[in-house]
């Protein structure tokens, strides 16, 4: 076992720089590069990634995504030392991972990180480390790894790369609960700084205590750790990786906030215009009023209404649910309520559910949204009636 001298760092973003100046800090003698041509301030650089492999024993990368890391891996493949290490720290697709460790076989060491750049920079990262069973490979860059952080070896490259998709998933879920809890805190009239102050004592408050330069409006104040545009990049692996609905993929890919600020901003994007909410209200004050008009305000004109009524499926042109209304309220509307649930924008369409609780049944409706000339209308409503 010979544990590696050299090691070329090939990708300098927030996470390469921070781990290249992490091992040459600790005395590893590494030189970087990057696509981009930028250059690290603490690490010496090369304009030429087949000049930082040619005497490397161990080449790390730290690029964006599976096809950046093909091709990088092209491009140097023939500059590579027959005994040389490719470890990978980069988040891409388990099917990727695994095509990469066929190819290179006992060379390849497939490591994806927990973790963002403070982490790096302190040698606290913890580290999804996968080689092949019977080799060396993952004891000789241990030492490297372990200047990193807390080595966790598991099966293979696909189960390495599988499972830091789901750890970052259960980040993107932690951000948008904090997303959820501060709309609804700006909804009540709550200060900020009261409201981040309480999170800190429950369940998020880990994140809320990391991120929360960026939670208050000063945001400049502090670079980026962990962007928008890389966890979208990675919810949605994960969402064709599984093949299985991934509300987090749509949740942060559609965040109105520029794609490289960090994960935290997202967090602080105020809840949807009202105007999106304009044709459901009309919808609860025509349940609550019993007046129709409000139903031919909130749909539109070729709206149908759907579901299961008295075990038969119907599907009910506007015209013929509005008759269905008689222009004063159930006789036990004051006991029944009506909230909004969720809405999706998605540029020009929007879905959104809904829970009707009246009388003894309770209803969950589903919409169909679309903005058209004069704002936003309901183009369907499918139901489902639970007895």
């Amino acid at each position: 076992m010979t544990t590696p001298h050299t090691i070329a760092v090939l990708g300098l973003g927030r996470m390469g720089d921070a781990i290249a100046t992490r091992l040459a800090a600790q005395g590893w003698d590494v030189v970087g590069w990057t696509r981009s041509g930028r250059t690290s301030v603490t690490v010496r650089t090369t304009s030429d990634p087949n000049d930082a492999v040619a005497k490397a024993d161990l080449v790390i990368l730290a690029l964006f995504d599976g096809p950046a890391c093909r091709q990088v891996l092209d491009r140097v493949c023939d500059s590579l030392r027959a005994d040389a290490i490719v470890l990978n720290t980069s988040t891409i697709a388990p099917a990727e991972a695994s095509e990469l460790a066929r190819q290179f076989g006992p060379s390849y060491v497939h490591a994806p990180v927990l973790g963002s750049v403070p982490a790096a920079s302190t040698g606290a990262l913890r580290i999804l480390a996968a080689a092949e069973a019977e080799q060396d490979a993952l004891d000789r860059v241990r030492p490297v790894l372990t200047t990193l952080g807390t080595v966790r070896r598991v099966d293979d490259a696909f189960t390495a790369a599988a499972l830091k998709l789901i750890a970052n998933n259960s980040l993107a879920g932690s951000v948008l609960a904090l997303r959820d809890a501060l709309r609804q805190a700006d909804a009540l009239g709550l200060p900020r700084a009261q409201v981040l102050d309480v999170l800190e004592l429950g369940a998020l408050g880990g994140l809320v205590a990391r991120k929360r330069v960026f939670l208050i409006d000063q945001s400049d104040a502090a670079a980026a750790e962990f962007t928008i545009g890389a966890l979208a990049k990675d919810m949605a692996l994960l969402a064709a990786a599984s093949n299985t609905p991934l509300r987090s993929a749509t949740g942060v890919a559609d965040t109105p906030a520029d794609l490289e600020a960090d994960i935290a901003v997202a967090a602080t994007t105020p809840a949807v215009q009202d105007a999106v909410l304009a044709p459901l209200r009309a919808y609860i004050r025509g349940h609550a009023t019993g007046d129709p008009s409000h139903f031919r305000d909130a749909f539109l004109s070729t709206a149908h209404i759907e579901g299961i009524r008295d075990g038969a499926f119907v599907s009910w042109p506007l015209d013929e649910y509005c008759a269905l209304f008689h222009g004063r309220p159930a006789p036990d509307e004051p006991t029944r309520s009506r909230r909004i649930d969720a809405i999706d924008v998605h540029g020009t369409v929007a879905t959104a559910t809904m829970t009707l609780s009246h009388g003894a049944d309770t209803f969950t409706d589903v919409f169909l949204l679309v903005h058209v000339d004069d704002g936003w209308r309901i183009a369907n409503k499918a139901y489902h009636r639970h007895s």
